[in-house]
């Protein structure tokens, strides 16, 4: 936090794990608001993920199909996956191509860090753009079950404009391919 957001930042007074689940943990703190009230916040605590977008030579992009139960449907999404304890986020995004889509890639760059739930999570999201891809065999973890196709990537902005890709982190990415690929954007530096 900087100086110039002191007036906007809420303070930790104290805080309990009010669920510890194998995936996610809810928190629950009191914190002071800039006016000196207390309040409490309750968030859920998420480990942090990756985002692969998976460009092939001839500029279509490799997506997946998956059902999420939250939602009872299946959603059309860019491979991603859980950084585990410790885990380098680039190396996760490289196992988790390979165990999903069966895909390795040439090259890899950094694209970019997105927060996709900020009022009530501290989830984010590392992306990476994955070029030079070779096909091998799919490592998916028991109990996942997903398809993986390929399509140009203005198949994927339509289906984006239409409503039928609604999950942020593919919503995101393919903006960024776009504006990758039209030589609008350069993928970022990772900041610290």
């Amino acid at each position: 936090m900087n100086d110039i957001d002191k007036h906007l930042t809420e303070t930790f007074v104290s805080g309990d794990l009010v669920f510890d689940g194998h995936f996610l943990k809810v928190q629950r703190d009191q914190v002071t608001l800039p006016d000196g009230s207390l309040t409490q916040r309750e968030y859920i605590r998420h480990p942090g993920a990756v985002v692969i977008l998976p460009v092939f030579d001839d500029g279509t992009v490799l997506l997946e199909r998956q059902y999420r139960y939250p939602l009872n449907q299946v959603f059309i999404e860019f491979p991603a996956g859980k950084i585990d304890p410790n885990e380098d986020p680039l190396a996760c995004a490289k196992r988790e191509l390979l165990e999903e889509t069966g895909y390795s890639a040439d090259s890899w760059e950094f694209v970019c860090t997105i927060h996709n739930a900020i009022a009530y999570a501290d989830e984010h999201l590392e992306i990476y753009l994955a070029r030079g891809l070779h096909a091998g065999q799919q490592k998916l973890d028991e109990g996942e079950f997903l398809e993986v196709f390929r399509a140009p990537l203005t198949d994927v902005c339509e289906l984006v404009r239409t409503g039928k890709i609604t999950d942020v982190k593919t919503v995101i990415g393919a903006f960024w391919l776009e504006k990758i690929q039209s030589g609008l954007w350069s993928p970022a530096t990772p900041s610290n």
